[in-house]
């Protein structure tokens, strides 16, 4: 069964993905920074599944449910009351906001309280396959942890790896400063927002696999009763040694670079930038540092002679090896040197790659104007 995973652009958000991916292979990550964000995403998933023959299944994990998320659930449920018994989706909701029970109580769906696991709610939407939960005692990785049977097609042992890693992000997430892990659980949360975005990009296949190793590898160190410094003095070398394992059959991979500079030789060589109808690449919410070295090595292989990066904030970077970059710049109200300059979106933020695109490709290469459509077309073949 084909999976996709929303879940939120924290750690909790990527805890519950890396031990999703422990138990299922899951065909799509899509991660959602702010929980506004969450409306077109669900919206878009919902259209796609309406057209989707064969059953597939939705993971939701830390979103807070605001009301759009909750009408989702809705229409999902909806949904799967048109389509064949064999054709039903599966949806899964594990949450542990206190709010998503006041926006699903908004909407007439009561919670029930697991009789089992104290804090656990449930909530029915008369389908066997759309299971909602929700429970303020614990994190959602460690919910992704604890209700892995509901999705998994793996073994689902205990496993001390991943135990580590749930107990230091339960911990954090839940701001539980009386534990003892939860000085571990800010060493990993540093360590994670350090490296989430810096490095490889949303959007890169190697993304997620990359965050859920490093995380993974921590929580080695976590198991092993590393202490912070410690952690922290480990992680280029788990960083090396992920991107080794990446790499280990890459003919032109040179080890004597810095990690970010082979990967940004990676990166430089991925469908990652978006051509838009000029040849200009774009990419999306690249890590400034990032795109820098990225966009060198796209104009010396002669990809492209302007590439463009769009922030989640709609700050606009452009660059160019033919003096464009500056035209670029000015058309989004900015300013710069010929062949590096930024800008702004006019609506002041962008919240995909598609997005992004959609309000840029019109402004920076505007359509040709109709000439039926001048006051004086009329005139044309008037003859006096």
């Amino acid at each position: 069964m084909n999976i996709t995973q929303i879940t939120h652009h924290d750690l909790d958000g990527y805890g519950a993905s890396t031990v999703a991916g422990q138990f299922v292979d899951v065909a799509r990550i899509v991660h959602v920074p702010r929980y506004s964000d969450v409306g077109p995403v669900v919206e878009t998933e919902l259209k796609r599944l309406g057209k989707v023959a064969v059953p597939e299944m939705i993971l939701m994990t830390d979103l807070g449910l605001e009301a759009v998320a909750v009408t989702f659930i809705r229409n999902f449920a909806a949904l799967n009351r048109r389509r064949e018994p064999e054709a039903r989706h599966k949806l899964i909701v594990l949450d542990h906001h206190a709010s998503s029970v006041d926006q699903m109580r908004a909407q007439n769906l009561a919670p029930e309280a697991d009789a089992e696991v104290p804090g656990l709610l449930r909530f029915d939407l008369e389908d066997p396959d759309v299971v909602v939960l929700i429970d303020e005692t614990r994190c959602a990785t460690r919910m992704a942890y604890e209700h892995r049977a509901l999705y998994a097609a793996r073994e689902t042992g205990e496993d001390p790896i991943l135990g580590a890693l749930v107990t230091a992000v339960d911990a954090v997430d839940l701001w539980r400063k009386d534990r003892p892990e939860f000085r571990i659980g800010l060493s990993l949360d540093e360590v994670f927002w350090d490296n989430v975005s810096n490095l490889v990009p949303i959007g890169h296949p190697w993304h997620d696999r990359f965050v859920g190793d490093l995380l993974l590898g921590v929580a080695r160190l976590l198991g092993d009763g590393a202490t912070p410094a410690v952690i922290e003095g480990q992680v280029p070398a788990l960083r090396k040694a992920i991107l080794d394992a990446y790499l280990a059959d890459a003919p032109d991979d040179d080890r004597s670079l810095t990690t970010r500079m082979r990967i940004a030789r990676v990166l430089a060589r991925s469908d990652l930038f978006h051509p838009l109808s000029d040849g200009t690449l774009m990419s999306f919410g690249l890590d400034s540092g990032t795109f820098q070295r990225v966009s060198d090595l796209i104009m010396e292989s002669g990809r492209a002679k302007r590439v463009l990066n769009v922030q989640r904030a709609g700050t606009m970077s452009f660059r160019s090896n033919n003096e464009t970059a500056l035209d670029g710049a000015r058309r989004f109200r900015g300013g710069g040197h010929k062949d590096a300059a930024g800008g702004k979106l006019t609506s002041g933020s962008a919240f995909s790659l598609a997005d992004a695109i959609a309000q840029v490709e019109p402004v920076l290469n505007p359509p040709a104007a109709d000439p039926a459509l001048s006051p004086f077309a009329a005139l044309k073949n008037w003859k006096g």
